[in-house]
């Protein structure tokens, strides 16, 4: 049996952050309940991030939702209300991630939902918290990527903010609401008490950039400063960046200069021999190595850095990296199937528990597919009890 054999999750949210966590959730053996709006479902089934359509719907939202059941009803319905209420009584979690107000409205707020199933964990994610002036913007990853100071930290000197190729913020915010989650659900086995999980998208967007805050704010408040040249991190000295090859890139992390230059044969970089200048004379140094790398290919730096214990690493896209011995070892994808029988291949969980990998055939459902039977199973049984 998985960790979470049993646990029922109720998911009120859409779009990415919330779904992210209730994809884990189930990846864990929870029983995790779509609640969709009816005739739409998930916004995520029509928001479509590429020209790929899967089976009909977005390939995001195959992603994130597979291993779910869907539950379609009109909120706006009083007997439709009722039957998500019924659900509620019997779930152990509850997730959403509307803007602030919204579940009031609907009357599946904490204080509502708590006094149908005082020992409930609810969990929320909003954009920027509950309390704050900001509180009713929209909680959109590249948004909060340019609020926070994220988009100020990618890219060199002179190439203004940019946002990383991803839904990061996304991503974070629903891991962070994940292990809350998770750590009530210890809670409740120990004690039987429920919990209120809060997670905004801004506070998972700081604390994203632990390390770089903390440098900022002991520094005097002092900006940071990107390279000119190959920047990759704007806190960290030469070599460390990204550096085109004869044939491709290579990448190099911290490093000795003149042991660099050493090895690589570059006689200029074995001038900087003071430890400071890696990062005072980043952009020239950075500059000298970035011309030298373009005269040789990338497998042949490796061939004289890795035995050096120096650290780098080739630049692969997906094809290079699916192709290469060290991915397929770790079996990161599957296939999955939907109920009517489409397939479609996706990654696995990361997480590995007793030495087993946490694998699911369970591909994403249709909008509404499993009504019929959560009715049967949680709603008739409850209306016949009371008859």
């Amino acid at each position: 049996m998985r960790p979470l054999e049993d646990y029922l999750v109720i998911d009120f949210s859409q779009f990415l952050s919330g779904p992210s966590a209730g994809l884990r959730l189930a990846d864990m053996g929870a029983r995790v309940i779509k609640i969709e709006r009816l005739g739409v479902g998930d916004i995520c089934r029509t928001l479509y991030t590429s020209n790929l359509i899967m089976n009909g719907e977005s390939s995001v939202f195959h992603a994130i939702n597979r291993n779910k059941e869907s539950f379609e009803v009109d909120l706006k319905s009083e007997e439709d209300c009722e039957m998500v209420r019924e659900l509620l009584k019997k779930a152990d979690v509850m997730i959403h991630n509307f803007r602030p107000g919204v579940m009031e409205r609907l009357g599946f707020d904490y204080q509502s939902v708590t006094a149908l199933n005082p020992s409930i964990i609810y969990g929320e994610i909003s954009g920027y918290g509950t309390d704050t002036e900001w509180k009713n913007k929209p909680g959109q990853d590249l948004l909060l990527q340019s609020v926070t100071g994220l988009t100020s930290l990618t890219g060199n000197a002179d190439s203004g903010p940019v946002a990383m190729g991803l839904s990061i913020i996304d991503m974070l915010a629903g891991a962070h609401l994940a292990q809350g989650l998770l750590a009530c659900l210890y809670r409740k086995a120990i004690k039987n008490e429920g919990g209120f999980v809060q997670v905004s998208m801004m506070e998972s967007a700081y604390d994203f950039q632990f390390e770089t805050i903390t440098t900022f704010m002991n520094d005097g408040g002092s900006l940071p400063e990107r390279s000119k040249k190959n920047n990759a991190n704007a806190y960290l000295g030469a070599p460390y960046g990204i550096y085109q090859t004869e044939n491709g890139y290579l990448a190099l992390a911290m490093g000795s200069i003149p042991q660099l230059g050493n090895l690589l044969g570059c006689e200029k970089l074995e001038d900087y021999v003071d430890v400071s200048e890696a990062f005072d004379k980043r952009n020239e140094i950075k500059a000298i190595l970035a011309e030298h790398l373009l005269s040789a290919s990338t497998e042949n730096w490796l061939s004289i850095l890795e035995p050096a214990d120096i650290w780098c690493a080739d630049v692969l896209n997906w094809n290079a990296l699916m192709a290469h011995d060290g991915f397929k070892v770790l079996n990161m994808i599957q296939e999955v199937e939907m109920m009517d029988g489409y397939k479609y291949k996706t990654t696995r969980c990361p997480i590995r528990i007793d030495g087993e990998l946490l694998t699911s055939s369970k591909g994403s459902p249709k909008l509404g597919q499993d009504n019929e039977k959560i009715i049967k199973e949680f709603i008739t049984q409850h209306t016949t009890a009371n008859a």
